[in-house]
């Protein structure tokens, strides 16, 4: 809990904050957010700044001297420099405070998509030399970071510790913007907050009634099933409550200072920014949107149906960072395999807990699941069975993720095997349930084809077999 009253105060301080650099220049704008985060780091994690600061270093050196490999030896440098980031107890040095690690994880979003960027606007530039086309990148850089801009982008105080993730381009257009106190910005930022003392209160609230130390002890395992069953429910009630009121609460810190703020028109993406070219016209009132910086969809989150949309609607700037970096290059074809792949560089991301990958590297298997039976059940009912389907689906997907919750906050694979045993595996069992159901769905209606065709084919010989009798 002190840690999470120290993040609590980090965020609405950097509400009320936000509003005064719309007032000033974008020098001084890179200069006070590079000030504010730097303070902030060496606050928060001491020492363990010097952690940070090797990351960027190390990747702005691999920006400069490595060419095209860039982006592939900045996500293997900080991929690797996260690992020993983890094992710094096997060197007898200081053990990471949770600050240093929530801002490790940031930098190596950061750092990654960086040294894609600039691996574009070079690529870009030799194309325009080549044949004078237009860039074909929306949204690109328009020149070389300089290793003050990098800095300055590293530890710009929004989203240092919470997250959301953007793009350098995004903090680059945020220093240019032309007018920014013309923009939106008590308006959405309190439609943003509004609901944020309603997710506290809850989380404070359930989770006074069910603790998560709760499920380690004898106690526990001594209850009925369907007590342990709600008990996971609960747990990713608290869990989401939780990351609603801070990722809501981060995003509103951005939106005061109208970082990601880009015109309706420009079909902005959480984490990417805006995804056509677009340009303002004179004649006509602008309307905004901070959909770049939009880390949660509350809303849909909860209520989404299928498995692979509620990732979507979760941290959907860190989603857009996986999809365009990790999923784009795994060494599979098939969706199932590469949704695999990402799953596990994301639990890679998140930690070394054992509990991190048997959760992650479930989701692949509900996919699965979820699509052998849509493809043999719901494509073959009415509007009537297939709104009663989804109903059912919504209902496994929200017990899916309660499921998977479990791994993601007990992180240790004895205390996560020990309570999905308790409940006896269901979800697991559900799911090869349902793609073993699917397969043999798929395969009678397979075989029914076939003897159809064959039954086809045998009357049309008898057919002219009786003609030739005639």
């Amino acid at each position: 809990m002190p840690d999470e009253l120290v993040y609590l105060g980090f965020l609405a301080a950097c509400v009320p904050i936000g509003f005064l650099f719309r007032y000033l220049s974008p020098s001084s704008k890179q200069g006070l957010a590079l000030l504010l985060g730097l303070l902030t780091t060496l606050a928060s994690c001491q020492i363990h700044t010097l952690h940070s600061l090797v990351t960027v270093i190390g990747t702005w050196i691999i920006i400069k001297s490595s060419g095209r490999l860039a982006p592939a030896l900045s996500l293997s440098w900080t991929f690797l420099y996260l690992l020993f980031f983890r094992l710094v107890t096997w060197f007898d040095l200081p053990k990471p405070t949770p600050f240093a690690n929530a801002i490790q994880l940031i930098l190596t979003l950061k750092m990654v998509s960086l040294a894609n960027e600039v691996h574009s606007f070079h690529t870009e530039k030799k194309k325009d030399v080549s044949s004078f086309s237009k860039p074909s990148v929306i949204g690109g850089l328009s020149q070389e970071p300089s290793l003050y801009d990098v800095l300055s982008y590293s530890y710009c105080y929004m989203g240092i510790m919470t997250g959301p993730f953007f793009r350098f381009q995004t903090f680059m257009d945020w220093l240019r913007q032309p007018n920014p106190q013309a923009l939106p910005g008590w308006e959405p930022c309190v439609q943003r907050l509004k609901l944020v003392p309603v997710y506290s209160a809850l989380f404070l609230g359930v989770n006074h009634f069910f603790p998560l130390a709760y499920v380690r002890t004898e106690e526990f395992l001594e209850q009925n099933i369907f007590f342990r069953m709600f008990y996971m429910v609960a747990v990713f009630f608290v869990f989401r409550m939780r990351f609603y009121a801070a990722w809501c609460g981060a995003e509103a810190g951005c939106i005061t200072a109208g970082l990601g703020c880009y015109a309706e028109k420009a079909l902005s993406k959480p984490g990417g920014g805006p995804t056509v070219n677009y340009s303002p016209d004179p004649n006509t009132k602008e309307k905004y949107d901070f959909k770049t910086i939009q880390n949660i969809d509350c809303y849909n989150t909860d209520f989404c149906v299928k498995v692979r949309h509620g990732m979507r609607y979760w941290n959907m700037t860190v989603q857009w960072w996986l999809h365009h970096y990790i999923y784009p290059n795994a060494p599979f074809k098939s969706y199932t395999l590469r949704a695999g792949w990402t799953m596990l560089i994301s639990a890679y991301w998140h930690g070394l807990h054992p509990g991190y990958y048997l959760s992650f590297l479930t989701i692949p298997l509900c996919i699965a699941a979820e699509s052998a039976m849509e493809a043999s059940v719901r494509s073959k009912l009415g509007p009537g069975g297939q709104n009663i389907f989804d109903w059912v689906h919504w209902f496994l997907k929200m017990r899916a993720y309660d499921y998977m919750c479990m791994g993601f906050v007990l992180l240790k694979a004895p205390d996560t095997i020990n309570y999905w045993m308790s409940i006896y595996f269901i979800i697991h069992i559900i799911a090869v349930s349902c793609i073993i159901t699917g397969r043999a769905l798929k395969r009678g209606k397979r075989e029914d084809r076939r003897g159809g065709k064959e039954e086809k084919k045998e009357g049309e010989k008898t057919e002219k077999t009786e003609d030739k009798v005639d």
